[in-house]
């Protein structure tokens, strides 16, 4: 049966408008860092990459003879965990200035997905689609645990009024925000959806005050 995580793994992937407690395991990724704003051309790059790389671990472990626990699946979403740069931080005072932003995008890979192949597939996909980009992804294990999350509709300016509510929210259960670094999991395309109807989780770590 094909593993698809808009059903299989709703929780972590389709919570409600409202903000809610979470425990985010240990899960795979491919990752690339980047800086910068993100409506710049560069950024789009990144993204490429990271998909190239996905599609072709995906559709090379089909001719694969034997990969202990496969199934097949479907792609899953973009990530970015966004914070803002050192000399931005000693200024800061509210007012985000997005060419301050860094980032680090992610795709995340089925647990049955091993260094070695994505090595692999990671020689294959450059001699294909040369980009000096390629040779900044990695192959990670990432754990999050104990987070407040919630589904934000609309455009990604307005991700603040999202985030005041999940810092209430955060509160009223006795929790504090670690930092202001955050997730966002993208589950529109905003090249193809009005930003009036992007759909993002947001997500960010906590712990007991």
């Amino acid at each position: 049966m094909k593993q698809e995580w808009r059903k299989r793994e709703k929780t972590v992937y389709l919570p409600k408008n409202e903000p809610e407690v979470i425990d985010i395991p240990e899960f795979k990724f491919l990752t690339i860092k980047g800086e910068g704003n993100p409506n710049s051309d560069i950024f789009s790059e990144y993204i490429s990459v990271l998909y190239s790389l996905s599609y072709a671990i995906k559709m090379n472990l089909k001719k694969e003879p034997e990969i202990n626990g496969y199934v097949d699946y479907t792609v899953y979403p973009l990530e970015g965990v966004w914070d803002i740069n050192e000399k931005a931080k000693k200024t800061y005072d509210g007012t985000l200035d997005k060419n301050d932003l860094i980032f680090t995008l992610m795709i995340r890979q089925p647990n049955f997905v091993e260094e070695e192949f994505v090595q692999k597939m990671m020689i294959q996909t450059k001699n294909k689609k040369p980009h000096r980009l390629f040779d900044h992804i990695k192959f990670e294990c990432i754990k999050e645990g104990k987070c407040i999350q919630m589904m934000h509709i609309g455009s990604y300016d307005n991700e603040h009024k999202s985030f005041r509510i999940m810092e209430t929210f955060a509160q009223k259960k006795g929790l504090t925000r670690l930092s202001k670094v955050h997730r966002e999991i993208y589950l529109t395309d905003f090249r193809r959806v009005a930003a009036e109807k992007l759909k993002t989780v947001l997500r960010f770590k906590v712990a007991f005050l």
